[in-house]
């Protein structure tokens, strides 16, 4: 009877304890309802907050809706699901365990305590992924350094695979006054929308946003600066291995009359494909509806992007859809159009080792660059000995992210804005071995947000430490001011299109401001790709 009791009394202690931490925590009020979040040492956050309505049934494929109002306080201690993607057990009939397609939330962390009056700093990430997997929930992007430097952070879900980029005639027909095509970005920019009416509630400025993300979350940061319908939402952009040219998840055109020589098939015939995989014929409401009957698993199809190997291609990417993407960036970068703030971005020093530029031999590589061989030559291979892995890890590192870099900062800096290039070289000593040619691609990820983890069993060694405090600190301080720069830090040079500066953070943990070490490598991959060479 003893431990009958017992028991009994530590089953009711553990039910009030709980009931108890769902009725306690801050609270603050959105355009959509009360929420309670969570503190934490000095950091309180709000986890799982709705910014969209869920974009199920008839709203799939359409742009997103606002967020449904509740009632009392919605428990917001918990991350929601990941939007939907690809389980690693590939299959058209499953998804990964942790996403779903009602996923269109975002996550506040803020400084305890802050106040509507408090006007603080606003950073936005945008995750990376190939716009195909991804999260805006993962531990990497939720260290309080940003916030005990007196930043509120928000991380952000938004759709991905054809959920996120998808056209069809019939969608174009549906609703003629909508915008079609690029879910993503609608999704982003109503994510951002949301931000400027309810973050002063958390204490922050709605007049001081800076968007950042790696990667596909780069190239969504340069979309979102040449998007006209993206303005006034933000004030500041941080592009991490982001491109900027034309031919690198840039835009597909969204009709065949408009077919590049990078995207020979347009997005609606993309579409077609990928419906007649699943035995759908026509391009009517009736087609579209039977797609929309599709289950989430049959729309993500196991990740797959063509019917087959050597088949159509079955996912577009992004798209140059006329309404809301209405150009690439590069040629609104050329044209002068893009949005007028501050910008800094940069690349890894040796971000993948193939995928975009391929080939067999040095000669056949260096073939590439057409009447430029010798030149290339010279730059990626001075005295004959550079191994082709190395040389195919600074081509395509070079082509597709320090080139569109630097062409960026010009376009910015030529509009009378500020631009702060970086090129991130550091390698722990326990990742040496792996990394052998240098930074890998979204490796400067857990230093900018000053969340260092062990990697393959070895310590944390005070120069990652170092390298994270720093970096973490120079972003901070973009974010408040639009200059990285501050008392105490090495010198991050403004970039000037003739003096080609920008910031080093070196192999061995320093940070340098200097001229930029690539150049002569830059200078040949400009020419190589003005010249129709490198595609």
């Amino acid at each position: 009877m003893n431990n009958l009791l017992l028991a009994f009394t530590l089953l009711t202690s553990t039910v009030l304890s709980a009931q108890n931490d769902s009725l306690s925590g801050p609270l603050v009020t959105t355009t959509s309802g009360t929420l309670r979040g969570s503190t934490e040492a000095n950091v309180t956050s709000y986890k799982g907050v709705p910014y969209a309505a869920a974009p199920v049934g008839d709203l799939r494929w359409r742009p997103p809706q606002p967020a449904k109002s509740w009632q009392g306080v919605r428990d917001a201690k918990k991350f929601c699901s990941d939007c939907a993607q690809a389980g690693f057990q590939r299959g058209t009939d499953s998804i990964s365990k942790t996403s779903s397609e009602d996923c269109l939330f975002l996550n506040v962390w803020a400084p305890a305590g802050a106040t509507k009056t408090a006007k603080l700093p606003v950073m936005v990430w945008i995750h990376g992924g190939a716009f195909v997997f991804g999260s805006g929930v993962m531990n990497d992007f939720s260290r309080s350094s940003f916030t005990e430097k007196g930043v509120i952070l928000v991380t952000i879900n938004y759709r991905l695979g054809r959920l996120g980029f998808f056209a069809f005639p019939a969608l174009t027909r549906e609703h003629p006054e909508e915008q079609t095509g690029n879910y993503a970005y609608m999704d982003q920019i109503a994510a951002l929308q949301w931000i400027k009416k309810n973050i002063p509630a958390f204490g922050g400025d709605p007049g001081n946003v800076t968007i950042f993300g790696e990667s596909a979350g780069g190239v969504s940061v340069q979309s979102l600066l040449t998007i006209p319908s993206a303005k006034g939402l933000f004030h500041k952009a941080i592009v991490e291995s982001g491109g900027g040219r034309d031919g690198v998840l840039t835009g597909r055109p969204m009709d065949k009359e408009n077919a590049d020589r990078y995207y020979p098939v347009s997005a609606e015939t993309i579409g077609l494909n990928f419906a007649k995989r699943y035995g759908i014929d026509g391009s009517d409401a009736t087609a579209l509806a039977k797609l929309r009957s599709l289950t989430v698993a049959q729309v993500i199809d196991g990740g797959q992007e063509t019917n087959g190997p050597g088949g159509p291609p079955t996912y577009p990417g992004p798209i140059v859809d006329g309404k809301l993407v209405i150009e690439t960036a590069e040629s609104a970068y050329k044209a002068g159009r893009q949005l007028r703030v501050p910008v800094m971005i940069g690349s890894n020093s040796a971000e993948v080792p193939a995928g975009f530029v391929n080939a067999r031999t040095k000669d056949e590589l260096l073939g590439l660059f057409g009447k430029m061989k010798d030149d290339a030559a010279k730059a990626y291979d001075p005295d004959g000995n550079t191994e082709l892995a190395k040389m195919l890890t600074m081509v395509n590192t070079d082509k597709v992210w320090a080139e569109p870099a630097r062409f960026t900062a010009s376009a910015v800096a030529a509009k009378g804005n500020p631009a702060y290039v970086y090129l991130f070289s550091f390698v722990p000593a326990s990742m040496q071995q792996r990394m052998r040619y240098g930074a890998a691609h979204a490796s400067e990820i857990a230093y900018v947000f000053d969340n260092l983890s062990n990697r393959n069993g070895a310590p944390i060694a005070d120069t990652d430490k170092a390298v994270a405090k720093l970096m973490n600190t120079y972003w901070t301080n973009f974010a408040k001011t639009g200059n990285p720069n501050g008392n105490g830090l090495p010198q991050w040079p403004a970039f000037h299109p003739k003096k080609d500066e920008l910031m080093e953070f070196r192999s061995d943990g320093s940070a340098v401001g200097e001229p930029n070490p690539k150049k002569a490598r830059l200078d040949i991959i400009e020419k190589a790709v003005s010249s129709g060479n490198l595609h």
